[in-house]
C-alpha cells in the first residue's frame, strides 16, 4: 500500500469517526432531553404529587376553591375525543389514500391535485379549526346529528344526555377532521412505495382491483399505515386549541359523549395562570406530566404492535 492509498484511508477512517461522533451526539442529546423535559415536569409538580398521590389519576373532583385537584375526568375526556377522532378518520383518510394510490383511471394530474388539496389541510392552523367548529359544526351538531344519534341510540349510555353540540362527540369529530390530512398523506406515500410486482402478481391470476388492494397491497404495507395511524393520534392526543373551542370545558367527569368535558391539554391552557396557589400550578404540571406520560405509553406501544407486525411478515415470507 502506497503513502497516498494510506493517507486516503485514515482521512476516510476519521470522517467517519467524526459522523459517527457526531451522529451519537444528537441521539444522545435527544434522549437527555427527553429525560430532561421529564425529570423536570417531576419536580416542578412534586407539591401535587406529595399532597394527592394516585388518587390524582383516579379521583374526580377538580375544585380549586376547595384545593382539590383530580385529573381522571380530563383523562376520560382526552381519551374518548382521540378515540372517537380515530374512529372516524382512520377509515376516511385511508380511503383518500387508497384512491390517490391506486386510482389508476383518474390520472396523474388529478391524483396530484387531489393529493394536495388533502394536504393543504394540515397546513390550516388549529384555531381556525376551532373556529369553524364552534360556529358551523357545533350548530350542525346540536340541531341535526346528536338528537338523531340520541332517538335511535339514546338507550344506550354513552347517547344520554342533552344535545348541546359542545362536547366530547363535536370534539372528537372535529380532531377526525384535524388528523384526516396526516393519516392519508402518510399511508399515500407507503402505498406508492408497495412494488408494483405485487400488483401485477394478483393481476395475473385474474385478481379484482379490490382482492389486489384487500390481500397484496395493503398486508404488504400495513407497518407503515399502522404508523399513520399513530401519528395521526399523537396530533389528536395533543390538540389544545380546536378541542377548547367545541369540548364545553367542564371540570365534570362526564358520562356520555353528548356530555361536556375537557382534555389534558384545553385543561392547561384554560387554567393555568388562573390563581395565584402554588398547590393548582403544581397539579396543572403534574397534568403536563400525565399527558407526556401518555404520549410515551402510546408511542411504546406503537413500536411494539410495529415490532410484532414486521417480524410476522418477514416470517411469513
Amino acid at each position: 500500500m502506497t503513502a497516498s492509498q494510506k493517507g486516503k484511508r485514515s482521512s476516510r477512517s476519521r470522517g467517519d469517526l467524526v459522523l459517527k461522533s457526531v451522529v451519537g451526539a444528537a441521539a444522545i442529546g435527544v434522549i437527555a432531553l427527553l429525560a430532561g423535559l421529564g425529570i423536570e415536569l417531576a419536580y416542578s409538580s412534586r407539591l401535587s404529587i406529595s399532597t394527592f398521590g394516585l388518587s390524582f389519576i383516579f379521583g374526580s373532583t377538580w375544585a380549586p376553591i376547595h384545593s382539590i385537584y383530580n385529573a381522571f375526568p380530563f383523562l376520560v375526556g382526552t381519551l374518548a375525543t382521540s378515540g372517537i377522532g380515530l374512529l372516524l378518520g382512520v377509515p376516511m383518510g385511508l380511503g383518500i389514500a387508497i384512491f390517490l394510490s391506486e386510482n389508476r383511471r383518474g390520472g396523474r394530474a388529478l391524483n396530484t391535485t387531489l393529493g394536495s388539496l388533502v394536504e393543504l389541510l394540515a397546513a390550516v392552523p388549529s384555531v381556525i379549526y376551532g373556529l369553524w367548529g364552534l360556529f358551523v359544526l357545533v350548530p350542525f351538531m346540536a340541531h341535526f346529528v346528536e338528537p338523531g344519534l340520541k332517538s335511535v341510540l339514546g338507550f344506550l349510555p354513552i347517547f344520554s344526555g342533552t344535545p348541546i353540540g359542545t362536547d366530547l362527540l363535536t370534539a372528537g369529530v372535529i380532531l377526525a377532521i384535524m388528523i384526516i390530512p396526516t393519516i392519508s398523506a402518510v399511508s399515500r406515500d407507503v402505498l406508492n412505495a408497495v412494488p408494483n410486482s405485487q400488483r401485477e402478481a394478483m393481476y395475473s391470476l385474474g385478481a379484482t382491483d379490490w382482492e389486489v388492494i384487500r390481500k397484496s397491497v395493503l398486508p404488504y404495507a400495513r407497518s407503515g399505515i399502522f404508523g399513520a395511524i399513530i401519528l395521526g393520534l399523537g396530533r389528536a392526543v395533543g390538540e389544545t386549541m380546536a378541542v377548547t373551542f367545541v369540548v364545553g370545558n367542564n371540570t365534570n367527569l362526564p358520562h356520555s359523549l353528548l356530555s361536556p368535558g375537557y382534555t389534558l391539554t384545553s385543561l392547561i391552557v384554560n387554567q393555568l395562570g388562573a390563581t395565584t396557589d402554588p398547590l393548582a400550578d403544581a397539579a396543572l404540571v403534574e397534568v403536563s406530566l400525565l399527558l407526556f406520560l401518555l404520549a410515551l405509553v402510546i408511542n411504546f406501544v406503537a413500536r411494539g404492535l410495529v415490532w410484532r407486525m414486521t417480524r410476522k411478515t418477514k416470517f411469513r415470507i
